[in-house]
């Protein structure tokens, strides 16, 4: 039995007693398998990554990773549709896909996309920074690049949520672990500390431990 079949239950639980997840229904839908997301950057430059980490950077499921690729653009990495989310500091960028996945963009300077846009693979997004409009921190531009399943909710609205509710709230109940996942040709997998992990290529083996600087080759 897999993980995402097994995860309804608690999923449901989660969602229930954390009823600021507003617009859920209350039958749930099947999860589709993981998409075959491309990397959130173009291909063939040098990137560099913090490592995995929980989306606050201490605790709770790891599902985020910090990039920032040398040409500091942020690019979708599957069609879906776009859904800023509005804080009193400005916006940030989430992508809604087919099948019950969404992929979060955080830390975003330069927003180039617009609420309910759809988006195509390879769409810029904004540019790699600093921004913290719901709060949070930030040391370096990079784009907080996050994992989530709405089974419930395709269209959850996080509007006006803090940096620290999404981040442990939404996360426990919605958060996807990078841990095993391939992105772009690239399997990450995540380290015991939080920000460390591997990077391995898929084609040639080569892995590259995280934090670090590696080639996004295909």
């Amino acid at each position: 039995m897999t993980k995402l079949h097994v995860r309804g239950a608690s999923l449901i639980a989660a969602i229930v007693v954390t009823a600021g997840l507003a617009g859920v229904p209350d039958a749930a839908a099947e999860v589709a398998p993981f998409p075959a997301l491309a990397l959130p950057f173009k291909a063939g430059q040098q990137v560099y990554s913090a490592g995995i980490h929980s989306d606050d950077g201490s605790t709770g499921v790891k599902n985020a990773i910090d990039f920032s690729p040398a040409d500091k653009t942020v690019r979708a990495p599957l069609a879906g549709t776009v859904h800023l989310q509005h804080c009193a500091g400005g916006d940030w960028v989430t992508i809604d896909h087919d099948g019950g996945w969404r992929t979060g963009y955080y830390h975003m300077e330069g927003i180039e996309v617009t609420d309910g846009e759809h988006v195509e693979a390879g769409a810029e997004l904004g540019s790699t920074g600093n921004a913290l409009p719901c709060g949070g921190s930030s040391t370096g531009a990079h784009v907080h690049f996050t994992l989530w399943t709405l089974p419930d909710a395709p269209a959850a609205n996080w509007d006006g949520k803090s940096f620290a509710e999404v981040s442990t709230t939404v996360a426990a109940a919605l958060g996807e672990p990078v841990d095993g996942k391939t992105i772009g040709g690239w399997r990450f997998t995540a380290g015991a500390e939080q920000y460390t992990g591997t990077a391995t290529h898929l084609a040639d083996n080569a892995v590259t431990q995280l934090p670090g600087h590696f080639r996004a080759k295909l």
